[in-house]
């Protein structure tokens, strides 16, 4: 039995990184062709870096990963702490609400959302702001919208674990409630927020359905470059360089995130 679990694993193993071992490698590739092998080159990366296009929405969705990620981890901490502070039939029913965005469809959460910008930006374009559309600004709220309940349920754990008493020692030593929050209880819950913060930046990088319907004209990220490219051209070997660049930044992170739950429990 264990000879064919692991052979199982293995196949699943080899089903799932196969193809993108097969894209890494083919980054590297002289030739254009996508079967062909010609050589060992850096072409296609030389060229990614001077494509300015793909610059831009390198920017666009660095920039958005970042800030979405800081503002929904600012939100969804002090949200974390609300919720654990209410009695449990409220506690329940909002985690709950807060789950639904996790579990809904990311096209049913997107087209919602794009619904939702349009209705407002019609009462901002009758008012006078006739510049009113989808773009920079519409993404990044959508990225924070997304976030916020995987930051939530990165730090609601951690602070189930803390024990009151500790907080209370704090204050009965004479601590204010600031700086016994700041000392005792900040620290406790920082690898859920660190934890939660990187996630909504992995969620943010590499999103593509919520992104494409919530941006307007001239402002993509990455994923939907890579879609309008392949659409329209096929598949250009940049974005086989662009792929891979993304595919070891993510891992990296998974990464540090395995890493710093590993630690935490082990402490």
């Amino acid at each position: 039995m264990k000879v064919v679990k692991r052979i199982y694993l293995g196949l699943i193993l080899v089903f799932l990184y196969a193809p993108i071992v097969v894209l890494m490698v083919f980054s590297f590739n002289e030739s254009r062709s996508r079967g062909n092998w010609g050589g060992f080159s850096l072409k296609w990366y030389i060229e990614l870096f001077q494509n300015s296009q793909i610059m831009t929405a390198l920017y666009n969705t660095l920039i958005i990963a970042l800030i979405s990620a800081v503002v929904a981890t600012l939100i969804g901490t002090a949200a974390a702490f609300g919720i654990s502070g209410m009695k449990s039939k409220a506690r329940k029913l909002v985690l709950n609400l807060t789950n639904l965005p996790v579990l809904n469809p990311d096209i049913v959460t997107g087209v919602s959302l794009m619904i939702l910008y349009m209705f407002f930006i019609n009462i901002l374009r009758k008012i006078g702001f006739e510049d009113a559309g989808l773009g920079f600004a519409t993404m990044l709220l959508s990225h924070i919208t997304f976030n916020i309940p995987y930051v939530i349920l990165s730090v609601l754990p951690k602070i189930r674990q803390l024990d009151k008493r500790v907080y209370e020692a704090a204050l009965d030593l004479g601590a204010t409630p600031f700086t016994a929050f700041m000392k005792v209880v900040l620290p406790e819950v920082m690898p859920g927020i660190v934890t939660g913060a990187i996630f909504a930046f992995t969620l943010s990088l590499d999103d593509f359905v919520i992104s494409f319907f919530t941006t307007g004209a001239g402002v993509n990220n990455l994923s939907i470059i890579i879609y309008t490219s392949a659409a329209k051209r096929g598949i250009n070997p940049q974005m086989n360089a662009l792929s891979t660049i993304m595919f070891l930044v993510v891992m990296l992170l998974l990464f540090l995130i395995n890493r710093r739950d590993s630690n935490s429990l082990s402490s």
